[in-house]
């Protein structure tokens, strides 16, 4: 019988840390934190040994793609799959004070580009029955899109990844021009609408794989993303996220989880 084997991205702090420890207390498996940097990501791995649990440690860093690679060919040789994977790497340029045009360019590059090759690369490793688990946000909700059309590309049935990721592009060229006010004023909205659209896509790619991939919002969490102004802890943070790994419906596909485990309409108003 093989090993199941889950894997959280971006793992060393906030949220990602969180999901790792709450899979510690209950997965009946292997539980990889992975991280970009691995001095911080081994020192997360020794926190957590000292509460108790043995989560495993490997480097990874997603924008880098033979980082992924090299990860995959370690989990495949290994334990020849992935159960759960949570898409947790991410950043955040809201506070910078750097042009808009950078914040834009990096922003989907790190949020959007690569975390979508890190599901090209890691995907024919999940298992029938896997969870793919993407951590987006309420700004991800499609209402932050002020223009409606726009809005609408991005819910239709039929967009493609390809489709996505030209809508992405054009976002960075439009910021670059000066010319994005139907996109809005935060680079991260547009990368996080980005996320839950390709977890929809996705969805659809994979149905008949038996996998369900789901985008979630896990709340106004006390993490350095949001410079510690939440109002959730990291372990109420990863509530969803655990949710949706471990004891959701199998119903539940390619839709937007709010934090307190409801499935939301990504593009009627914004949830209370």
């Amino acid at each position: 019988m093989c090993t199941k084997v889950a894997v959280v991205t971006g793992a060393n702090k906030g949220i990602g840390f969180g999901i790792v420890r709450g899979l510690c207390r209950r997965f009946d498996g292997v539980v990889y934190l992975t991280s970009r940097n691995e001095k911080l990501g081994k020192n997360a791995v020794d926190d957590l040994k000292r509460e108790g649990f043995h989560p495993k440690y490997h480097q990874l860093d997603i924008t880098v793609p033979r980082s992924v690679k090299a990860f995959r060919d370690y989990l495949k040789e290994k334990y020849f799959g992935i159960d759960i994977l949570v898409n947790n790497a991410g950043i955040t340029m809201s506070y910078s004070p750097v042009p808009m045009s950078v914040k834009a360019e990096k922003t989907i590059f790190v949020n959007y580009f690569s975390f979508l090759s890190t599901c090209n690369i890691l995907f024919p490793l999940l298992r029938h029955g896997a969870r793919v688990i993407n951590l987006s946000s309420s700004w991800g909700h499609l209402s932050r899109i002020p223009n409606k059309k726009l809005a609408e590309r991005f819910q239709d049935p039929n967009l493609t990844v390809s489709d996505l990721s030209e809508l992405m592009s054009q976002y960075v060229i439009a910021v670059k021009h000066g010319n994005y006010s139907d996109w809005g004023n935060s680079a991260y909205v547009v990368s996080k609408v980005g996320v839950t659209a390709l977890t929809r896509i996705h969805q659809r790619m994979l149905n008949d794989r038996d996998i369900n991939v789901n985008a979630v919002n896990p709340g106004c969490v006390k993490t350095d993303m949001t410079s510690h102004e939440g109002f959730m802890s990291i372990d109420e943070g990863a509530e969803a996220p655990l949710f949706l790994a471990l004891d959701a419906p199998d119903n539940i596909k390619g839709e937007y989880v709010w934090y307190d485990k409801r499935v939301v309409d990504w593009s009627g108003d914004i949830p209370q």
